[in-house]
């Protein structure tokens, strides 16, 4: 199955990003800390002049966190990028963005010139639940399905810093289809656009290759399946996702091991290391 996803308003946000840009101090980009390749749209790259850009490593709480720390080591070697990870639910952890988007743009922050800051990221990412943490209460629609934030709205922190919040942007030509499969098991791709049981299969196979032992803890296995449809059937006997006569629900399964992934219930996974800079 190939993926494809790119609602129509997507388009009409990117041009409205480039030239929001324009009027920025800092960018924030929020980012997958368990995908930060995938879940970085490099479009973004050909509008970001010579703005500082912080790259948020979200969600840094289920990502495994060795590879978190090669991810932001090779990140710190690209000029005017600042990696930082965290989670955007946590408020102690998101101040320390507060503070570097002002020292990025010392010259701001003033009364009547504040550190004028854009939020950008890819949808379901946690971009919403960033601003309203920084916020302090709800500002942005905050959903577990992608594409909730449809328009640009700015919003005044009254801490000399003003966000500009985005619509979450994909790129119109998924090429690299195992980026798009490593989105779609973060769920980051609509539903309405993938196959449950085809992702889960993806998801199965790596997770059977990079965290055995995670999976085998989780769903108290006594062995390891030996392949990844033989790990789904597992989960559903496990989880109690039966059809009438005991057959396993194969949708209800693959849904319930994305979920558990997702969650971080099965533990911290990466999907992804990086290629070395």
């Amino acid at each position: 199955m190939t993926i494809r996803w790119y609602p129509g308003h997507m388009g009409k946000a990117l041009e409205q990003i480039a030239d929001l840009i324009k009027r920025i101090d800092v960018v924030i980009e929020v980012l997958d800390a368990r995908l930060p390749f995938s879940s970085s749209n490099h479009q973004l790259e050909n509008i970001r002049r010579t703005k500082p850009w912080i790259k948020i490593l979200n969600k840094q709480d289920l990502a495994d966190p060795i590879i978190t720390k090669k991810w932001v080591a090779e990140l710190e070697k690209i000029a005017g990028i600042y990696p930082l990870p965290l989670n955007a639910k946590n408020s102690v952890e998101t101040k320390k963005l507060i503070k570097l988007s002002q020292q990025l743009a010392p010259k701001r922050g003033k009364p009547g010139f504040p550190v004028r800051v854009m939020v950008v990221g890819i949808p379901n990412v946690g971009k919403s639940t960033l601003i309203n943490t920084l916020a302090g209460k709800c500002m942005a629609k905050v959903g577990d399905k992608p594409a909730i934030t449809t328009t640009t709205q700015q919003i005044d922190l009254r801490n000399g810093v003003v966000l500009s919040d985005t619509p979450g942007i994909l790129w119109p030509n998924m090429d690299n289809q195992d980026s798009a499969y490593r989105l779609a098991v973060s769920g980051a791709i609509g539903a309405n656009a993938m196959d449950y049981e085809t992702v889960s299969i993806y998801a199965a196979d790596y997770l059977l290759h990079s965290y055995p032992a995670l999976i085998m803890n989780r769903f108290a296995l006594t062995e390891l399946p030996k392949d990844a449809h033989g790990l789904i059937l597992c989960v559903g006997r496990m989880m109690g996702c039966l059809k009438s006569g005991g057959e396993v629900d194969m949708n209800r399964a693959a849904e319930t091991l994305l979920k558990e992934l997702r969650s971080g219930k099965i533990g911290r996974i990466s999907l992804e290391e990086p290629v070395i800079l």
